[in-house]
């Protein structure tokens, strides 16, 4: 089954942005589509590429089902549509698609739907050319498309999109139940150009319109600088196919400057690949478990820390906020249950599930459906709860306005100080 369907990290995080042909398979749109040779996009999100360790429970035993039994009532329903609804003729295909979905709805995971033939026809009719867009990292796999976290000097960030903002309609069009990634595709578009985005806030009564200017955007994994105090700092913008390079190649110029300490900054980053979380935190966790994910059944597949990460032993704090998800997550929740630094900011996104795109037969659309939740270390689920930091600093919108940034001042003032060795569950509250 698995050859034919498509495994998705998190529920996918994507990126409306442009990306010039080098992407990685992470969770941002540009990577699905940007290589000249793309493949349709249930096949071009590959979830794993390592060989987990694979720790066995017993099966469960399911009574059979006697389905001829269960689905009478189903099927008397059908003929009395047949028979005594107003308009008729009834559309067959249209009621067995709303039966599909009515079914996997009433499942009550936002992450599991179906998508009918045409939208899963679109969902995989690669785009051409270059990518533009607002620079937003997305959850497209709610009700409505929601942003994870805008991208630093993009469109997004200069209007002022906020985590966890809901796309409720583009343009005046109303998005309830459109499938989050043929809503990606109207907000996609030529740089220059105009996109009015109806916003839903928490906190806030009314939705509100935005207008976004699209523009052309590339994005670089890592971002590096040595700050006051001898502290080098790293910023980790995703998880990429390059990622990992680029981010072993900073730590080597870093190090080399002897630094009493290194801070991590993940803010703002939604995640990507799974192999390359592994591998980031690896960097930083010399051995152990890195993370579980668990399936239905009680088994688990167990992934552990890489031999030759380069930052094992050095003072260690990592920044995270509520833009902070998926592959960040992994990294941050490992480096925490190990003792291995202290967390600094405010609680993490919490995307933690993986899903599975499986298509039906006969070209009748597919079904998504999370098959699995990520674990910590210690068991941990960050699924919908995130990650609390060990010293929870607060980001003001009247620090933005003032460019301070109290959580990184925290974080440098914790290094000075030699108390990166905070054990997880003294949590301190900024």
């Amino acid at each position: 089954m698995k050859s034919k369907a498509m495994l998705y990290a998190g529920g996918i995080l994507v990126a409306l942005i442009l990306l010039a042909g080098t992407c990685s398979a992470g969770f941002f749109i540009g990577q699905a589509y940007a290589a000249p040779d793309a493949q349709p996009l249930a096949e071009t999100f590959p979830l794993l590429q390592l060989t987990p360790n694979r720790s066995e429970s017993t099966p469960r035993v399911e009574a059979p089902v006697d389905r001829e039994a269960l689905f009478e009532p189903f099927w008397q329903a059908w003929d009395i549509v047949h028979d005594q609804y107003i308009d008729q003729p009834v559309n067959d295909e249209t009621l067995m698609r709303g039966a599909i979905d009515g079914m996997l709805e009433s499942l009550g995971d936002d992450h599991t739907s179906y998508m009918d033939p045409d939208q899963f026809r679109q969902a995989n009719i690669p785009l051409e050319g270059e990518y533009e867009g607002i620079g937003a990292w997305v959850d497209p796999t709610g009700q409505y498309l929601t942003i994870v976290s805008p991208m630093p000097n993009s469109p997004a960030e200069e209007v002022g999109l906020k985590p966890g903002d809901e796309i409720i309609a583009i343009d005046g069009e109303d998005m309830t139940d459109i499938d989050g990634s043929l809503v990606i595709r109207r907000v996609l578009g030529p740089a220059g150009t105009d996109v009015t985005l109806t916003v839903r806030r928490e906190g806030v009564q009314e939705p509100f319109d935005v207008t976004v200017t699209r523009a052309h955007i590339t994005v670089p994994s890592v971002d590096s600088r040595m700050l006051e105090e001898n502290i080098a700092y790293v910023n980790l913008i995703t998880f990429g196919d390059r990622s990992t390079e680029e981010l072993r190649e900073t730590l080597r110029d870093l190090l080399e400057q002897e630094p009493k300490g290194l801070i991590l900054d993940l803010r703002n980053n939604p995640g990507g690949a799974l192999t390359t979380a592994i591998e980031v935190a690896s960097e930083f966790v010399g051995d152990g478990v890195i993370m579980y994910e668990e399936y239905g059944d009680g088994k688990r597949d167990t992934y552990t820390a890489q031999r030759g990460g380069l930052a094992t032993k050095i003072p260690l704090v990592v920044l995270i906020n509520e833009g902070s998800a998926s592959a960040s997550e992994i990294v941050a929740g490992a480096i925490q249950d190990h003792d291995r630094g202290i967390l600094v900011g405010t609680t993490s996104f919490g995307k933690g599930s993986v899903q599975n795109w499986i298509p039906l037969d006969d070209n009748q659309g597919a079904v998504r459906v999370t098959i699995a939740r990520w674990l910590t270390p210690d068991g941990r689920t960050i699924h919908d709860s995130g990650l609390e930091p060990d010293v929870v600093v607060e980001m003001t919108q009247e620090d933005v306005e003032a460019d301070r940034d109290p959580q990184l001042e925290k974080a440098v003032d914790l290094v000075a100080k030699n108390q990166t060795s905070l054990i997880s569950s003294q949590i301190v509250h900024q």
